[in-house]
C-alpha cells in the first residue's frame, strides 16, 4: 500500500482489470511457476503463470512457422521462452560475452544472442528443461533477468558514449543505481530459479506496491547532444546536464512512449515532458516518486491506457509535476539548456579522451549468428577471447569494443573484417534501419519486420541511388505490430506490421528524435509503399533547402505530411 495520501478524484475509475487480481494474487510473483516447471503434460506455462513469467524476464513462445505443421501431427506449440537480461547502461564483459555465446550454441533452439533496442540481450527458444539451469548460469556469471518484462521498471538505458568517458562512467554509475533502487524486492525470483529457502517473512514492496505498477515502465539516462537511445520512448528520461566534463545533475523528462493499438483512437505515441532539473543528491528519490506517482494514478481498469504517458494526459502534467516534488520533498529547477544534434551510434573506430580505441559494429537487426559468409557470432566469440576492455550493447542493437589498447587495435579490426563484423558495403542507410523480432517468435507481430528488413532497405538504398543520393540516410524503422518494440514511431521512415505483407507508412520524424511521424498510407504493399517513397526521395533530392535538411524534415516542409503536435487529438487525422 502507499504510504501517500491519494486523491481519490485522480484514481482511474473503473473495475479493477483481470491483470490486476492476477498481481496481487500471486504472491509476490511466485503463483505455482516452480510446480508448473515440473508439468508434463505441456512445453509452455499454464493458467497465471504464463503471464507471471514476465517479470522474471520471459516471454512463452512458439515458432509460427512451423505451428501448422505441428498441429497437424496433432502436437501443440512448440513452446519454449524468449528470456530478456538485465544489464543496466548495457555494459558486459568479454568473459561473460563468451560464457553466453557457449550457452546459446547449446541450449537454445535458434544457437544466436540478440541484441536489444533496450541495451541488453535476448536468448531466443529455450525450452522448458533448460530454463531453470538458463537462470543459475546467468547467476553464476554475474546476470539475472529480473524486471526485464512485466510491470515493472525495464532495463535502464544508457548513452553507451566512448568518447567522453569520465562523464559516461559517471552516467552508467547513476543508470546502475536506478534499474538497482527500482527492482521488485520479492524474493521469488532467486527461491525459483536458484533454489534460495524461502523465509517467511511479510514481504513488502515499498516501491512498486504489491499488485506492482498499472503497466510496463521504461527509464533511461541520456547524454547529449546524441538522442542515442531515443528519449521520448521512455515514461522516465534523465538528460546528463555536465559542466567542465563533470556531471552536475539531470533534467527530468517523463510521459514518452510509442505503442498505441489498431482501431483505439484512445492510444497513441506521446512526446516526453520536461519536469526541471534536479542535481545528483535527488536523482534516486526523483525516480522513486515518479514510479510511485504512476503506481497509484495509472489507469488499472484498462491496460490499454495504463502507461505513464495517459496517467499524465488524464491528470495534467502541473498536477503530476506537483505530486512528484511533494513526495520527493524537492523543488524542481528550471530545465538546462540542452540539445541534440544526432541520434545513432558512430559506426567504426573513434578515440576517447581517455586515449583508447574504441570500435562500434554494425549488427544488422541485432542478430548475431553465424550466417552464410558472415560468421559474425564466431568473430566476436574471437575478439572476446583477447579483447581487455569491455562490450556495451546500444539501444540500437549494435555492439561496442570499448577499451581497445592501441597494441591490439590492428588484431581485433582483423577479425573484425574476417567475420563480417566491419562491411565498407553497408549504407548509410542500413545503418541506421532497425527492426522488431516479429515473425516467427513474437506472438503479436502481424506482418514480417527482421527477416524484411535487409531486403527492404535494399529497395530504397536503389531509389537513393537513382536519385543521385547514394550516400544519404534515412532513419528508417519496421515493427511487425504496433506495439513499439522497434521504436518505429521516432523514425523518419517507419513501416508498422497491419497483416502479412501489409504496413502503414508513417513520415515525419527527424534525425534528432524529437519528433513522432504522421500516418501517410494505410495497410498496404510494399509496392505502393516503394512507389511513394521513390516520388518522395525524387523531390528531397532536387528540392531540398540544402544537403543537411534530413528526408523527415523535407517531408514536413514541403506539406506532404503535418507535424503531430498533440497525439491524442490529431495523430489519426
Amino acid at each position: 500500500m502507499s504510504q501517500f495520501t491519494i486523491n481519490p478524484d485522480l484514481v482511474a475509475p473503473g473495475v479493477l482489470s483481470g491483470n490486476e487480481l492476477l498481481k496481487a494474487n500471486s504472491q509476490h510473483l511466485r503463483g505455482t511457476i516452480a510446480g508448473d516447471l515440473t508439468n508434463p503434460i505441456t512445453g509452455g506455462f499454464v493458467g497465471d503463470n504464463f503471464m507471471l513469467i514476465r517479470f522474471h524476464g520471459m516471454y512463452q513462445q512458439d515458432d509460427r512457422d512451423i505451428r501448422a505443421e505441428r498441429a497437424a501431427q496433432k502436437l501443440e506449440p512448440l513452446h519454449n521462452v524468449m528470456l530478456r537480461a538485465r544489464l543496466p547502461g548495457g555494459i558486459i564483459s568479454p568473459k561473460q560475452w563468451l560464457a553466453l555465446d557457449q550457452f546459446a550454441a547449446d541450449n537454445t533452439l535458434y544457437g544466436s544472442i540478440r541484441l536489444t533496442t533496450r541495451q541488453t540481450f535476448q536468448f531466443h527458444g529455450v525450452l522448458k528443461p533448460n530454463i531453470k539451469p538458463m537462470h543459475q548460469f546467468l547467476h553464476h556469471i554475474g546476470i539475472d533477468s529480473i524486471a526485464t518484462a512485466g510491470d515493472v521498471n525495464r532495463n535502464v538505458l544508457c548513452t553507451p558514449n566512448p568518447v567522453e568517458s569520465v562523464l559516461h562512467q559517471q552516467a552508467y554509475e547513476w543508470a546502475a543505481k536506478i534499474s538497482e533502487h527500482l527492482l521488485p524486492k520479492t524474493r521469488a525470483y532467486a527461491e525459483i530459479w536458484l533454489d534460495e529457502e524461502k523465509i517467511e517473512t511479510t514481504e513488502v514492496e515499498p516501491i512498486l506496491g504489491d499488485s506492482y505498477l498499472p503497466r510496463k515502465f521504461k527509464t533511461a539516462v541520456v547524454i547529449p547532444p546524441n538522442n542515442d537511445i531515443d528519449l521520448h520512448a521512455n515514461d522516465l528520461s534523465f538528460v546528463a546536464v555536465a559542466e567542465h566534463g563533470k556531471l552536475i545533475g539531470f533534467n527530468v523528462l517523463v510521459g514518452g512512449g510509442l505503442a498505441m493499438s489498431w482501431g483505439d483512437k484512445a492510444t497513441y505515441p506521446r512526446m516526453a515532458d520536461e519536469l526541471g532539473f534536479v542535481p545528483l543528491q535527488h536523482t534516486l528519490k526523483v525516480a522513486e516518486h515518479v514510479v510511485s506517482v504512476q503506481r497509484d494514478y495509472g489507469n488499472r481498469s484498462n491496460r490499454k491506457n495504463a502507461k505513464t504517458k495517459y496517467t499524465i494526459d488524464r491528470i495534467g502534467l502541473e498536477v503530476f509535476k506537483a505530486e512528484v516534488a511533494s513526495r520527493a520533498n524537492i523543488t524542481f529547477a528550471a530545465i538546462k539548456p540542452y540539445h541534440f544534434t544526432s541520434r545513432g551510434d558512430r559506426i567504426g573506430w573513434v578515440q576517447g579522451i581517455d586515449g583508447k580505441q574504441h570500435l562500434t559494429l554494425f549488427i544488422e537487426n541485432g542478430r548475431v549468428l553465424d550466417f552464410a559468409n558472415k560468421p559474425l557470432k564466431t568473430g566476436l566469440a574471437k575478439i572476446a577471447a583477447i579483447h581487455q576492455g569491455d562490450f556495451r550493447i546500444t539501444a540500437n542493437q549494435n555492439l561496442i569494443i570499448a577499451g581497445v589498447a592501441a597494441a591490439k587495435k590492428a588484431e581485433i579490426e582483423a577479425i573484425a573484417r574476417a567475420h563480417g563484423l566491419i562491411d565498407d558495403s553497408h549504407s548509410a542507410l542500413r545503418k541506421n534501419s532497425m527492426a522488431c523480432v516479429a515473425l516467427p517468435t513474437c506472438p503479436l507481430a502481424m506482418a514480417e519486420a527482421e527477416r524484411y528488413l535487409p531486403a527492404f532497405v535494399s529497395k530504397v538504398e536503389t531509389l537513393l541511388t537513382k536519385h543521385n543520393i547514394g550516400d544519404e540516410h534515412i532513419i528508417l524503422r519496421v515493427t511487425g505490430c504496433p506495439n513499439g518494440c522497434g521504436r518505429t514511431m521516432l523514425a523518419e521512415v517507419a513501416l508498422v506490421g497491419r497483416a502479412p505483407g501489409k504496413y502503414n507508412l508513417y513520415l515525419g520524424g527527424n534525425r534528432e528524435g524529437t519528433r513522432i511521424p504522421r500516418l501517410l498510407l494505410d495497410n498496404v504493399a510494399e509496392a505502393e509503399i516503394l512507389a511513394t517513397l521513390d516520388s518522395l526521395i525524387g523531390r528531397w533530392a532536387s528540392e531540398r533547402s540544402n544537403n543537411s535538411e534530413g528526408f523527415g524534415d523535407f517531408v514536413i516542409r514541403a506539406g506532404v505530411v503535418t507535424p503531430v503536435v498533440v497525439p491524442k487529438d490529431d495523430f489519426y487525422s
